[in-house]
This record gives structure tokens, C-alpha cells and sequence, in this order.
């Protein structure tokens, strides 16, 4: 929260957090008042909605305890209720807000607290008569605040939707917490700070999630990042003399590089050879996978002579499988910074975005997402490589899910096409932003050893549609005898 508001609430005012049940807002509000009684503060939560009960079970369930935190349980509607039995009817109007605010001003002016939580004040709205008797108590209660040198927190929960009730124009600042109800998997969580004076906070939906401890928000990535001057790097090699040439020596730090192709092509070897060449070189790297076991990997890149157990019980190297249902994507954003900024990853390998996909709601949430990760990677310095998988297997029948081509720094194409009765494997260089690049066709194959690059493939025409046209000798390709 403190990273959005760029340092964390004006103190001495007045603050409204809104949303639904459910929503993360007592939690929040808790963590704003243990915060100050850590800071040495007199905190108070004022409750009108949930009992004390009900607090202290809040605060187990995160492992917290509410000692020192005064509370003042005010059940004026349940009061009046028992000592008018006989009424079948109960209206609001029946109710003094004055006597409620009195009890208020009471127990502020007794402990004169720094930090305050009201919850909630669709209560206090209830208790009015009127919008305009409603909306003269919150003025007066905020100007008494004020003069008290207090910070305070007003909780709402948006029951009565968009109405002339609504106290934003009041409150010197309004955070919403947003809960999306995807169609698989958890409920997607956002904030958004929806107005905040005198702060220049970072504006659009930032996902939060609620874990035992807390909320824990995730603020969104800047798209527009300042490179900071750094000394000039070598590019990054893959350990394949033929691979790093075809790239025209390397792929560049601070660039992002997309491997494209159908499955089982070998986009995810080839990866794996820059992955542990880079951890030879002593840099630590990150990789997320979300469409594989980690099992699988590790056995898969040890089966190309590729072993990775030392790197990771060191820990230069973090593996980490994704659970798109479970994971959004603030939050996995979040933990690819971490890895960057606390980790000094050097090397970030994202596996597939196809995986990706399935956990953004839209394909065009897809597109600023990724733009916003890339520029920020790319302002750190760091190698970047994505994946995607084609649907189909040859020729025209090959689709993409999604075309990020124009965001990355470098395409790799991976094809496979038929020659000489079998079906083999191409590899071409289609774009690479800084720098020459061979336009060459070769030949790819999985060896013992990973990924091999074979000649230019120049006797034959058409490899791209998976059913090349011979014109020459088979000579170019590559011996069969190193196959797995």
C-alpha cells in the first residue's frame, strides 16, 4: 500500500476504504492500527458492524493478537432493539446519530488515539434520517478529527450502491478493493485508489491477495521504465557456438527474446541450454513454468546432459511451477521482481504464455501485462525469454494464440517439416532489433547434449510450410546416429 500512495497516508485526515463483503477491508484496517502500536501509537477501533468476537477471531486467523488495540463496540441499533421489544416495526428515524457520535467524540477525547478505524459506516447511514443530516454528521466528524491531530479510516461497504449517500467528495482520500469472481480458480482481488489529495499515487488496478498475516498488494509495473546507466555487457550465450552465431553473437542484456513454435519442437531445451549456461557463468536465474511439472523439467534438461539440482540447492537458480487458477497476474509480476531486485536475477525464463493467457481475463489485458513486465525487465538489465506455443503441427494449419511478436526484441521460429521420410526440425532467426542476425533456414535436433544446428538448409524451398520442395542433395542434414 505504501508503494502505491508513494510513501503511505497523509497523516491527520480522513480516509474511506470501500468494497464488498469480503472484500480485505477489516483486514486492512487491522494492519493500519497494529502498524501504529508498533510505531509506539494509541490505536482504536471503533465497530459497528462486527462484535468484539468476531474481531478476535479476525485476528487469529492471521496470527495476530488485538492487545493494545482499545476497541469500542457500539450496538446502538441491537440496544435500541431489545428496549423496544414490543415494536414490529423499527425505523430509522427512531434512532439518534447524535447519541452515537457522542459516544465517539467520548471515547476519542479519553484516549486521544493517533490512528482510528470506524467500521462501518453504512451503520452510521442507517442511523441518520436523512442524506443531509448523514452527510453533516460525517463533515462535523471529520472537522473534529482534524483538530484532534487524528488519522482515521472509514469503512464501507458499498450495499447501497451508487446513491446521493456516498461520502467520496468528504473523505481526503477513497481506496476501493474489488473482488472478481473468475470462471475457474480463486477470486481475483484488486485495489484502486480512486482518489487521494496532495499525493501523486500510482493510478490503475493493482492486485492484493489475503494470505494468513495480511493483505499483501502487489503494485502494478510502471510500462514507462528509465534504463538506469549501467557498464556494457557481452550478449548472453546459449554454449552453442552455432546458435550464438545464428543470433549474430548472442541475445543482448537488457533485451526480451520470444521462442515461437509448435509443441514439442524443442522450445523449452533450447531454453534450458541458456538457463545453464548462464548459471555456469556464476548469474542467478528465474524460471516460471506454466504448463509443465518442474519434475518434468529437471528430467527432461538431466536427459540432455543439463543437471540443475547444485544450482538450485545453492540457490542461484529458482524453479517455480505456476498455478494459473491460483496465481494472478500482479502477483506473479510481484514475484518476478522479487527474484530481480532481492535475487539479482541476471536471466528470466517465462514457460508458456499460453499458460499465461489462461490466467489474464483477455487477451488485451495480455498485451499491456506483458509490455509492462518486458520494459520494466529490459530498464533492469536482464535476458528475458518467453515461449509460445503454435497450434498445429505443420504447414498452414499452424496458429497462434496470441501475437506479442511486436513486443519482443528478438523471434526465434521453430518448425518442423518432412525430408528424406522423416520429420525434422528447422530453426530461423526472423527478428532481432539491435544488432545482425543471420537470415539462414537450419536444421535443429535434440542430441544427447541438447540442441544441435546443422547446416544452412539451402537445397531445399517451401521448409516454412512443413512440406519443403528438394532441389539439391540431402547432404545439409544432419545424421540421425545422435538421437535420444
Amino acid at each position: 500500500m505504501d508503494a502505491v500512495l508513494r510513501g503511505g497516508l497523509p497523516p491527520h485526515r480522513l480516509f474511506l476504504i470501500e468494497g464488498e463483503p469480503g472484500a480485505g477491508k477489516t483486514t486492512i484496517a487491522l494492519q493500519f492500527l497494529l502498524e501504529g502500536l508498533r510505531l509506539g501509537e494509541t490505536v482504536l477501533y471503533i465497530t459497528l458492524s462486527e462484535t468484539e468476537e468476531e474481531l478476535h477471531d479476525v485476528a487469529s486467523s492471521h496470527g495476530w493478537t488485538l492487545d493494545g488495540i482499545h476497541l469500542l463496540e457500539l450496538n446502538a441499533l441491537s440496544e435500541r432493539l431489545k428496549d423496544d421489544s414490543t415494536y414490529t416495526v423499527y425505523h430509522p428515524s427512531d434512532v439518534e446519530l447524535g447519541e452515537t457520535t457522542k459516544l465517539i467524540r467520548g471515547e476519542i477525547e479519553r484516549l486521544n488515539p493517533a490512528r482510528v478505524v470506524i467500521d462501518s459506516v453504512s451503520e452510521l447511514r442507517i442511523l441518520s434520517d436523512t442524506a443531509l443530516r448523514f452527510r453533516r454528521e460525517m463533515l462535523g466528524l471529520k472537522q473534529y478529527f482534524a483538530g484532534r491531530k487524528c488519522t482515521v479510516i472509514i469503512l464501507d461497504d458499498r450495499s447501497l450502491g451508487e446513491e446521493e449517500h456516498r461520502i467520496q467528495s468528504i473523505a481526503h482520500g477513497v481506496i476501493r478493493l474489488e473482488r472478481e469472481a473468475r470462471e475457474y480458480g480463486n477470486i481475483r482481488r484488486q485495489l484502486h485508489v480512486v482518489k487521494m489529495r496532495g499525493v501523486q499515487f500510482r493510478e490503475g488496478q493493482h492486485d492484493f491477495v489475503i494470505n494468513m498475516g495480511g493483505v499483501e498488494i502487489f503494485p502494478r509495473l510502471s510500462a514507462v521504465a528509465i534504463a538506469a546507466a549501467r557498464p556494457e555487457e557481452p550478449p548472453a550465450r546459449s554454449g552453442s557456438f552455432e546458435l550464438d552465431t545464428l543470433l549474430g553473437g548472442g541475445l543482448d542484456r537488457g533485451s526480451s527474446t520470444l521462442l515461437l513454435g509448435p509443441a514439442g519442437c524443442g522450445k523449452t531445451t533450447l531454453c534450458a541450454q541458456y538457463l545453464f549456461d548462464a548459471l555456469k557463468r556464476g548469474e542467478s536465474v528465474g524460471a516460471w513454468l506454466f504448463e509443465e511439472s518442474r519434475e518434468t523439467f529437471l528430467r527432461r534438461a538431466g536427459g540432455f546432459g543439463m543437471d540443475f539440482e547444485p544450482y538450485l540447492q545453492d540457490g542461484q537458480f529458482s524453479l517455480n511451477q505456476v498455478d494459473v487458477s491460483e496465481l494472478s497476474p500482479g502477483e506473479f509480476s510481484n514475484h518476478v521482481r522479487e527474484m530481480v531486485e532481492e535475487g539479482n536475477a541476471r536471466f528470466i525464463l517465462i514457460d508458456s504464455l499460453n499458460g499465461y493467457l489462461n490466467g489474464m481475463p483477455s487477451e488485451r489485458f495480455l498485451m499491456i501485462h506483458v509490455h509492462e513486465l518486458l520494459t520494466w525487465l529490459g530498464s533492469k538489465g536482464v535476458v528475458t525469454v518467453l515461449t509460445i506455443a503454435q497450434h498445429g503441427m505443420l504447414g498452414n494449419a499452424m496458429q497462434t494464440p496470441i501475437d506479442i511478436s511486436f513486443l519482443a526484441d528478438t523471434v526465434i521460429l521453430l518448425r518442423f517439416f518432412e525430408a528424406a521420410g522423416e520429420v525434422r526440425q528447422a530453426i530461423s532467426v526472423v527478428k532481432k532489433r539491435c544488432g545482425a542476425h543471420e537470415r539462414t533456414l537450419r536444421e535443429f535436433q535434440l542430441g544427447s547434449h541438447g540442441g544441435r544446428i546443422g547446416e544452412v538448409l539451402r537445397d531445399f524451398e517451401g521448409v516454412l510450410t512443413g512440406i519443403p520442395r528438394y532441389s539439391g542433395k540431402d547432404s545439409s542434414l544432419l545424421p540421425r546416429g545422435n538421437r535420444l
